[in-house]
């Protein structure tokens, strides 16, 4: 197996034989309950959750996705990694709430804050949205890792792009059904550190073969070293682009990345992400107790911070090694002959890094640690979709089901998510790259969800007319750009009329078209809302702001003392420091 020694073998073999062992020890504690098997009984600690969250969210589009980002657009892509302070308000603003629900998914606390019709929405846009951004991207991702690092292997006539795909897959699939939520975060766990100490040798060998900072700053450039570019518009027409010369008003993709939609419309992506999403929160409804869950956050936020360094930093190491021809293998794969970048082909300088950079015996660890995040995000989706599709959807069709009907319905919504995500893999495949198609789709649907959660929580007045009314026109306004933008992913042959209202929708910046559904979800929610009559607040008590009581307020102030907050003001103030460093 050329790139890989025996050494290397062995170190991975003996990765599977842990995660498999850690799996079996939990599942053998594993009821059959929905209360042990979708929320891990409610007594996961916050040294577990931590790592578990980063670990669910460092995957296959970070392995991937970022680094190619970086090889392509340096550290633009950082502003994301560093909404690390997101987790400082899920911890802070959000779980006191939603552990005092205490609900078994996000779509079950919108239903006790608005409606029962708000909760079966949302769980299926969710489950469509997990398909589309999560499940195929780390299938899709698992295959990349695997035709870069093993080109080699085929079996029955299928790749090695698909026999890494199908067997990430199905040995994630197997343990996430068997074990439930407590078995994905303690292996999650212990993936994330397996994934931190390998992508650190990547790094740390990276910067030995270009020569140090110094050299891999002269090679790259300063551009790709600056936060601050996409933020500060070097004109009016570099950002906006407003007029083309047939004077039709339309935004252009001369960058991925424009100021004002890393500005003002990331962190709404952000926050629905860290604070809202199932895929996330589910683990800090599993939490022993509001403590835990706050504590568990914060150690997340911390752990968020590695991919600047870790996945970035690589990928624009990737970029300078070819560039400089000091890798003639990782010049050949990804430099044109017109002597630039290939963008397509920059999604692999990960592990082309791995396949050409590290020595033999350490590129064992390495794939492990690949292996983990593909294997770790993927089994956070598939718990957290088959918790959406058995307590949101089934239970309430079959009210009367047992426990063990209902742990089972979530392991057979499992097999048919990977059935579905293998389905989609061919329209990421022709997507504008990897990171930009799953930032793209988020920012389409993020904004409705966002915005009921957040206004729902701090205004007592909002209601279920409302509600509705901004997630139906939300999801609506961002299924509608996902329509026009999924025929142009699948093909180089397509194209839209220049000039046609078609074309002005799919040549506005992603955060552009997020930014403005936003906006008209909290107009119309808050519209409708006033135009109706108001909830009942006795329904809602300790739902909003407005509606908590003494007593709530006293419990959740006895769950958190200094520590909490020194190291929630550290994080942000690393995230400062960050800011300040990378300015080119």
């Amino acid at each position: 197996m050329g790139m890989l020694s025996t050494v290397d073998w062995f170190v991975i073999a003996l990765y599977f034989a842990v995660i498999l062992t850690l799996a079996v020890w939990v599942i053998k504690k594993q009821k059959e309950n929905p209360t042990d098997f979708f929320l891990a009984g409610r007594h996961l600690p916050w040294f577990i959750l931590g790592p578990s969250i980063f670990a669910s969210n460092i995957g296959s589009e970070h392995l991937v996705g970022l680094a190619g980002s970086g090889a392509t657009d340096g550290v633009a892509m950082a502003h994301y990694e560093l909404h690390a302070w997101c987790l400082l308000v899920l911890g802070w603003v959000m779980i006191p709430f939603y552990v005092r629900s205490r609900v078994f998914t996000m779509p079950e606390f919108l239903e006790k804050r608005f409606s029962p019709v708000a909760r079966t929405i949302l769980s299926c846009v969710s489950l469509v949205a997990y398909v589309l951004t999560k499940i195929a991207v780390g299938i899709f991702s698992g295959g990349i890792v695997f035709s870069a690092l093993l080109p080699e292997v085929s079996f029955m006539g299928l790749n090695s792009f698909w026999v890494g795909s199908i067997l990430v897959l199905f040995c994630t699939g197997i343990y996430t059904a068997a074990g439930g939520l407590r078995a994905v975060a303690y292996t999650e766990s212990l993936q994330a550190l397996i994934l931190i100490l390998g992508s650190m040798l990547v790094l740390i060998y990276g910067l030995k073969a270009i020569g140090g900072w110094g050299p891999l700053y002269d090679i790259a450039g300063s551009d790709m070293f600056n936060l601050w570019k996409p933020m500060v518009p070097e004109g009016v027409e570099s950002t906006w682009a407003p007029v083309k010369e047939e004077g039709i008003m339309a935004w252009y993709f001369n960058t991925n990345y424009p100021w004002l939609g890393m500005l003002f419309a990331a962190p709404v992506v952000g926050l629905w992400y860290w604070t809202t999403d199932q895929y996330i929160v589910m683990r800090t409804l599993g939490a022993k107790n509001e403590q835990h869950a706050r504590r568990g956050s914060i150690l997340a936020g911390f752990l968020k911070l590695f991919p600047v360094f870790i996945f970035i930093i690589p990928g624009i190491i990737a970029y300078a090694l070819a560039e400089s021809g000091a890798v003639p293998e990782m010049q050949a794969a990804l430099i044109g002959e017109d002597g630039e970048l290939m963008t397509d082909a920059a999604q692999g300088a990960f592990p082309l890094m791995v396949a050409h950079v590290l020595p033999l015996g350490v590129r064992g660890i390495v794939v492990a640690g690949l292996l983990a995040a593909l294997m770790s995000s993927l089994a956070g989706v598939f718990h957290a979709s088959s918790t959406l599709f058995t307590m949101d959807l089934y239970q309430r069709l079959k009210p009367h089901a047992t426990g063990k009907q209902l742990v089972w319905t979530g392991r057979f919504v499992t097999g048919t998510m990977i059935l579905i995500g293998l389905a989609w893999i061919p329209v990421i495949q022709g997507s504008r790259g990897l990171y930009h198609y799953l930032q793209g789709v988020q920012a389409y649907l993020a904004p409705p969800i966002f915005v009921v959660f957040f206004l729902g929580i701090f205004s007592k007045r909002l209601n279920k007319e409302g509600c509705l009314a901004a997630l139906l026109i939300g999801f609506f306004l961002g299924v509608f750009r996902l329509a026009v933008d999924t025929p142009l992913a699948l093909g180089d042959d397509f194209s839209y009329a220049e000039g046609s209202f078609l074309w002005i929708i799919s040549n506005i910046f992603f955060q552009y078209y997020s930014l403005g559904i936003f906006l008209v979800c909290v107009v119309v929610m808050v519209a409708v809302s006033y135009m109706t009559a108001p909830p009942d607040y006795q329904k809602i008590s300790g739902l909003t702001f407005g509606t908590v009581t003494k007593d709530h307020r006293t419990t959740s102030r006895s769950s958190w003392d200094w520590r909490d907050v020194a190291s929630s003001v550290l994080l942000v103030v690393i995230i400062i420091v960050i800011y300040l460093s990378f300015r080119g």
